[in-house]
């Protein structure tokens, strides 16, 4: 077992369409994109679009390294995959342990790497307070 910092929903726990809330409970790893991208990758619709820069200033919450698209696992969270939760880096790494995204889980860069590296599809995830 490992444990990482992470950030999760500025606005808070729900598992309401449209919330930018966190949802919680079980989960399982659905699709990983981003496999051998370099660290800083910025992805856009799980796309590589560019790289960021570190300490390049921008107000944009950006999807950095890899990410572990999350689907639920319980009725509460039915809802995961098509709201769009993942669990990726950012470039507001400052961040982390607060809370800051817009619904997803963000953790450091090379954290989410090594996650990545270890987890499989089908993985389960659980979210807790």
């Amino acid at each position: 077992m490992k444990i990482w910092p992470c950030s999760t929903s500025k606005f808070g726990i729900g598992f309401e369409e449209g919330s930018n809330r966190t949802p919680l409970g079980a989960f399982r790893v659905a699709e990983k994109h981003g496999a051998d991208s370099p660290l800083h990758t910025v992805f856009k619709s799980r796309k590589a679009v560019g790289e960021w820069t570190p300490g390049e200033k921008t107000d944009a919450d950006l999807i950095l390294a890899r990410i572990l698209w999350l689907e639920g696992a319980e009725v509460r969270n039915a809802n995961t995959k098509d709201r769009y939760v993942y669990i990726h880096g950012t470039n507001q790494e400052e961040l982390i342990g607060q809370r800051g995204s817009h619904g997803c889980v963000r953790m450091r860069n090379l954290d989410v790497v090594e996650l990545y590296d270890l987890v499989e599809l089908g993985t389960p995830v659980y979210i807790g307070e």
